[in-house]
């Protein structure tokens, strides 16, 4: 027996997310019953940042559309690197990160996942100490 497949169109709507951002309704579990992926609009306005946290067993890939972001990433958050429109970027399951925007400007980027759920796989992690001084006078984005 043939099992009929529907496309699905997902607009409007969407969720600010507990690491921090606000999340377009994009394809998940819960917008269209994905089982491998989830897929969404990520924006992060000027001078806000995300929670410390990690994807537990899970892939992210990030593009980022306009703006600028600073990621904080690795053990105890001691790598960083900038990202700029048209970069992409790979975070390897279970690899904490952070997300800063340090501009004026809006960051808007395209996140995927292997984790078809929301926030189900999103653990999120204290902030180093190293990094209070800096970033704890950031506001985190969009606390939920």
């Amino acid at each position: 027996m043939e099992t009929t497949v529907e496309c699905v169109v997902v607009r409007g709507g969407g969720y600010e997310g507990r690491q921090g951002g606000t999340f377009a309704a994009g394809i998940s579990a819960q917008s269209v019953g994905a089982r491998g992926l989830c897929l969404h609009r990520m924006s992060l306005p000027g001078h806000t940042r995300g929670r410390p946290h990690l994807h537990a067993g899970h892939e992210s890939a990030i593009l980022v559309l306009s703006g600028q972001v600073e990621v904080w990433h690795g053990a105890g958050l001691a790598d960083h690197l900038v990202l700029e429109a048209g970069d992409y970027l790979f975070i390897p399951p279970d690899v904490p990160h952070l997300p800063v925007n340090t501009r004026d400007e809006e960051m808007v980027a395209v996140v995927a996942r292997t984790d078809p759920d929301e926030q189900e796989g999103v653990q999120l992690l204290d902030l180093p100490r190293h990094l209070h001084a800096a970033l704890t006078a950031v506001p985190v984005a969009s606390p939920a």
